[in-house]
């Protein structure tokens, strides 16, 4: 049996082999790597924009000052754009290896399943994007004078990365539906578009069913909001960055149980 370490290094040169493939993909076709950066930029230059127009208004969003909400949406902006490098090409696939038949050989190699059809593409045009956000988000601090420690740093980040794993459980989640419909690209792309809702501040949500659906069941509103809150010292209770992890860890127990499930009713494209 092999030991872990070994196990470990099969998995990482595997991995690497990925990156390999998807950066010859990107520069096979310059133009649209550059193209979707660029319609990306955009994007969040008007979501900047739009929140400048807002403040020529109103000084505050709840309790939430032009700069806090700034951050917010760099926040925002940057899980978003990490999540799409890693999961996100690969999440909405997942219907089209099942309509093929690729997922036949797929499941035929000596590798997790899940962790090749989770990782086997890497959109690298994302991580520009996720640059200019934390740009964003640095000077966003540097208006509001802020001086976070290294623990608010490390916590943000490492609130940022359960925020990645909740949109990454969810989203896969719902693509095993194609194991039930075939295609499921529309169930995918309609959660993506939910993640605007991350970019707005908690208090400018009443109580009532929407805040309590996108705080509890689909946490829109906690995954940008608690990382940036650690950063600008607004958490006046732990219960927020508590409740994201243990979100994180019900999702990705769920999308599991949910995946093997799936894979038993499999009986491959030509049955």
């Amino acid at each position: 049996m092999p030991s872990r370490p070994s196990n470990l290094r099969r998995y990482l040169s595997v991995y690497l082999a990925l990156w390999r493939n998807s950066i010859i993909r990107e520069m096979g076709f310059k133009a649209n790597f550059l193209l979707w950066i660029v319609v990306e930029g955009l994007w969040f230059v008007l979501q900047l924009g739009f929140v400048g127009v807002l403040y020529l208004h109103t000084d505050r969003i709840g309790d939430w000052t032009k700069w806090q909400v700034v951050m917010l949406i760099g926040a925002g902006h940057c899980i978003q754009q990490v999540f799409q490098a890693f999961f996100l090409v690969n999440c909405s696939n997942l219907s089209e290896l099942i309509r093929t038949g690729k997922m036949d050989f797929m499941m035929l190699m000596p590798i997790n399943t899940r962790f090749l059809v989770s990782l086997r593409q890497v959109d690298l045009g994302a991580f520009v994007n996720a640059g200019s956000a934390v740009g964003v988000m640095v000077y966003a601090g540097m208006q509001l004078g802020l001086s976070p420690t290294l623990g608010q740093m490390a916590g943000a980040a490492f609130l940022g990365v359960t925020a990645i794993f909740i949109h990454y459980a969810l989203m896969f989640l719902l693509a095993t539906a194609s194991f039930w419909t075939v295609k499921a690209q529309g169930i995918v792309w309609g959660y993506y578009n939910l993640f605007n809702i991350s970019r707005l501040p908690d208090s400018a949500f009443r109580a009532g069913w929407f805040r309590n659906v996108f705080t509890f069941v689909l946490p829109m509103i906690l995954v940008a909001n608690v990382p940036v809150k650690v950063l600008i010292d607004k958490m006046r209770s732990p219960w927020e960055p508590l409740l994201l992890v243990a979100m994180a860890v019900v999702a990705m127990a769920a999308s599991e149980a949910v995946w093997r499930i799936s894979l038993r009713r499999y009986t491959s494209a030509s049955s």
